[in-house]
């Protein structure tokens, strides 16, 4: 899953984007409001961490106008107007949940780790397919019933096919799920991650589409 982190402090800043890499998710983080608007129009996020009080331009102008244009990733404020007003403001604005700082990272964790389950339209938290489940919470997999030892980037392509399943995604896709700006992307990651995942789950669990990407298997 990749996360736009939109947030001018540096401490906080570093913090969140230190804490969603070890949860798995690829992150790109900008410091104001018209570097946020540069990177919503040139990549497709899952999720965005938004603050308010931003450089450039506001938060909130960021983000009526992300949602004029058809934006429709869940959007978390990271803010400190904790101002009953500024709340509605920003939830009226298109946000999707608010946050006020000082805040605890497993909070926001579990923050985003709803607003993704809501965003796919599932209602339980753990992902379940064909016999394989996993838990975004504490990072654990099991498959027919037999705990799984995954990596971070194996639990993280899974994740990406299984949310929603059956879904084809492209290699491109795929990479920008993994990798966010700052990450190198070894030549054929993908083809790796995916081949060591058919080796765990067999063959037939993750399916080639020819010449379009991959998707997970039906459940039979």
């Amino acid at each position: 899953m990749r996360i736009l982190l939109v947030e001018d402090d540096a401490m906080i800043g570093e913090s969140v984007e230190e804490g969603l890499h070890g949860e798995n998710y690829a992150v790109d983080w900008v410091r104001d409001g018209r570097g946020a608007e540069l990177a919503l129009g040139n990549q497709v996020y899952d999720l965005v961490l938004l603050d308010l009080g931003l450089p450039k331009k506001q938060g909130l102008e960021v983000l009526a106008d992300y949602r004029k244009r058809g934006g429709a990733a869940p959007v978390l404020i990271l803010t400190a107007r904790d101002a009953t007003p500024d709340r509605v403001k920003g939830l009226d604005a298109g946000a999707d949940d608010y946050l006020v700082k000082p805040f605890d990272l497993d909070e926001l964790f579990a923050r985003v780790r709803a607003l993704l389950r809501r965003h796919a339209g599932r209602a339980q938290p753990g992902i379940s397919h064909a016999g394989l489940t996993l838990d975004p919470a504490s990072h654990e997999a099991s498959f027919q019933g037999q705990r799984l030892t995954l990596s971070a980037r194996e639990f993280a392509l899974l994740q990406a096919l299984l949310d929603p399943p059956g879904r084809v995604l492209s290699l491109a896709q795929l990479e920008e799920k993994l990798y966010g700006w700052n990450e190198e992307i070894e030549s054929n990651a993908v083809e790796v991650y995916i081949h060591r995942l058919r080796k765990k789950l067999g063959a037939d669990f993750i399916r080639n589409v020819r010449g379009v990407g991959y998707k997970v298997a039906s459940a039979t």
